[in-house]
């Protein structure tokens, strides 16, 4: 999926941790076959080129988690969609080459994006586009793996370790040997990331951070970040990072978005109680804030 995975596990049986990290690998594997839309055989490949001609029927797996995206979506007014793959191309965010589209060429790739138009059938197990959109698992492909691969290694016996995915979604299973707070994660300043901006402890438990250090460019003495607001077709402005530690990494990944582009006031207003968020707001002065 475009991405880099670690894990580090302990224990007293080298063999038992190897075969562990080897089953937990092989998952990540598996579902990068699944999701990955760099590989044209991955059902989500397929389903993105058959679903807007006709309803695809789609793995159990794929079709539960095309639904939490869509609630997701559902929850955030939109400010999450997995389709707005159109927008991140024009900008310049896939090749890493940001560019300033024109007006007409955002209202084109506007009338490609919404996720109203993902149509679920439960009782048929199948996918439809009603438009022509396509979904893009960048949002949320790294969290769910992490998920699985965290539940793989409880199989497995695992009681000490942490998964990274591109050092930007984490979670940690129990404890380290010496540490019993949980596994130590810092947050860097965005500003300046040789400054710790906050510290927690993980314990069962996941991180994932979103911040305009990430992807972006500068135009006109402006920052772009790839943080794109699907609702005005352009990237999200007045946020410098955001940090959620949640059960799930899923939801953790998932929600750094809507928190990101609906601000501060929002995320305090609408997130779980089982959340914490860190919020770096883009000001003269730079204003973090840790919302428990």
């Amino acid at each position: 999926m475009g991405t880099t995975y670690t894990i580090a596990v302990y224990g007293t049986d080298r063999w038992r941790l190897d075969d562990a990290m080897d089953v937990a690998f092989e998952e990540a594997h598996r579902l990068d076959l699944l999701l990955s839309n760099y590989r044209p055989e991955s059902e989500w490949s397929m389903l993105n080129r058959e679903a807007g001609k006709r309803a695809v029927p789609v793995s159990e797996e794929l079709f539960r988690l095309l639904q939490q995206c869509v609630e997701y979506s559902r929850q955030s007014g939109g400010a999450f969609d997995i389709t707005v793959g159109p927008l991140m191309k024009i900008w310049g965010f896939y090749k890493a080459d940001g560019r300033i589209p024109h007006r007409a060429e955002i209202r084109t790739a506007m009338s490609r994006v919404g996720w109203q138009h993902i149509i679920l059938d439960p009782k048929a197990r199948t996918v439809r586009f009603d438009a022509p959109v396509e979904i893009d698992p960048g949002g949320i492909g790294k969290g769910y793996a992490v998920d699985c691969m965290a539940a793989a290694l409880r199989k497995k016996g695992i009681t000490s370790g942490v998964i990274s995915a591109g050092r930007s979604s984490i979670y940690a299973i129990g404890t380290p040997p010496d540490e019993p707070r949980g596994w130590r994660v810092t947050i860097p300043d965005p500003r300046d990331t040789r400054k710790v901006a906050a510290e927690y402890y993980l314990k069962d438990s996941s991180m994932s951070t979103s911040g305009n250090t990430e992807k972006f460019f500068v135009a006109g003495g402006v920052t772009y970040s790839h943080i794109m607001d699907p609702r005005t077709g352009s990237p999200s402005r007045g946020m410098l990072a955001v940090s959620v530690i949640a059960p799930r990494t899923l939801d953790s990944e998932a929600w750094t978005k809507p928190y990101f582009i609906l601000g501060r006031q929002w995320a305090a207003q609408h997130k779980p109680k089982s959340f914490q968020v860190f919020l770096c707001e883009d000001r003269s002065e730079i204003a973090c804030v840790s919302l428990p």
